[in-house]
C-alpha cells in the first residue's frame, strides 16, 4: 500500500515511473540512486507492504546535517513535477514466499496511478550469457506490446539491442526460445504481468557479476539517460550524475588503524 508522504496524496498521472528491480550486483538500485540524488528529488511516499524485509535506516541522501537524520525504509517513493516522473526505489530483498504478491502489488499500483510509462532498471549474470549476448554491448531492452508502437522508432534511432530469447534446451536448435534472465529478482514476471495486463512498460537491463557495481550503474544510467534526457550532456558528451553521501559506506567502513 502506498502513502503519501503530505496529507494530499500525489497525482501520478501522465508521470513516468523508474524502479529497480533487487537483482544481481544491485545495479538497478544503484542506478535509480543516482537519478535521486542528481535530480535532487524530494520523497513524496513510501510503501508499507509485508512482502520486503524489513530496513530502516537515516537518510541515504542528505545534504545538510539537518535532514541527515531524517529515516528511510525499505521502499519509498520520490518525484519531480516539472519533468513528470516518479522514481520508485527499493531497498530489501523480496520476501522469497511474497515474490508474486509483490508483483501484483506493483503492478495495481501503476494501473490505479495511470502512469504514462514504467522502466525497470535491472541486471542478469554475465557468466550465464549464450553466445549471441556475448556480443558488442552488455546492455539489452524489453518492452511490452502496449509501449511497442510508442517506443520503437526511438530505440532503434538509438541502435539498441533487445534481449534475445535463447533455447529452452542448449544445443538444440529448433528447441522453444524463451525469455531467460538469471539474477534478474522479479524482472521477468513483472514484465510478464504488464505484457497480461496491457501496461506500458520498458525493461533496460545489463549482464554484470557480483562485486564493485558502480561502473554498471553509471553505464545503466546513462544508457536509459539517451532515451529520457533526465540530465543533460555535458562537453564531452556524457552526463554528470552526482553521487549520493551514502556511497562513501557502499563497501563498509575502512579498515582499523588497530589491528595492524
Amino acid at each position: 500500500m502506498f502513502i503519501a508522504t503530505e496529507d494530499t496524496p500525489p497525482s501520478f498521472k501522465g508521470y513516468t515511473l523508474i524502479m529497480p528491480a533487487v537483482s544481481v550486483g544491485n545495479v538497478g538500485q544503484l542506478a535509480a540512486d543516482l537519478i535521486i540524488s542528481t535530480l535532487n528529488m524530494p520523497r513524496v511516499g513510501h510503501f508499507h507492504t509485508d512482502c520486503l524485509i524489513p530496513m530502516v535506516g537515516n537518510n541515504p541522501y542528505a545534504t545538510s546535517s539537518e535532514d541527515a537524520a531524517e529515516l528511510s525504509t525499505n521502499a519509498e517513493v520520490y518525484a519531480l513535477n516539472d519533468i513528470k516522473l516518479a522514481v520508485l526505489q527499493i531497498r530489501a530483498p523480496i520476501i522469497q514466499t511474497r515474490v508474486r504478491s509483490f508483483r501484483k502489488l506493483i503492478v495495481a499500483w501503476i494501473k490505479t496511478s495511470g502512469f504514462s510509462r514504467t522502466v525497470v532498471l535491472s541486471s542478469s549474470h554475465a557468466y550465464q550469457r549464450d553466445d549471441r549476448q556475448l556480443l558488442g554491448t552488455s546492455l539489452r531492452y524489453l518492452l511490452t506490446p502496449a509501449l511497442q508502437k510508442e517506443a520503437e522508432e526511438s530505440v532503434k534511432e538509438l541502435d539498441w539491442r533487445e534481449l534475445e530469447r535463447v533455447s529452452a534446451f542448449p544445443g538444440i536448435a529448433e528447441s522453444e526460445q524463451r525469455l531467460y534472465i538469471p539474477g534478474g529478482g522479479i524482472t521477468k514476471g513483472l514484465y510478464t504481468d504488464c505484457c497480461s495486463e496491457n501496461i506500458a512498460m520498458a525493461v533496460l537491463l545489463t549482464f554484470c557479476s557480483e562485486g564493485d557495481n558502480v561502473p554498471d550503474a553509471f553505464a545503466l544510467v546513462s544508457y536509459l539517460n539517451d532515451w529520457h534526457r533526465l540530465v543533460e550532456k555535458q562537453t564531452g558528451g556524457s552526463a554528470q550524475w552526482r553521487v549520493p553521501p551514502s556511497w562513501s559506506l557502499l563497501f563498509g567502513s575502512g579498515i582499523p588503524p588497530a589491528i595492524f
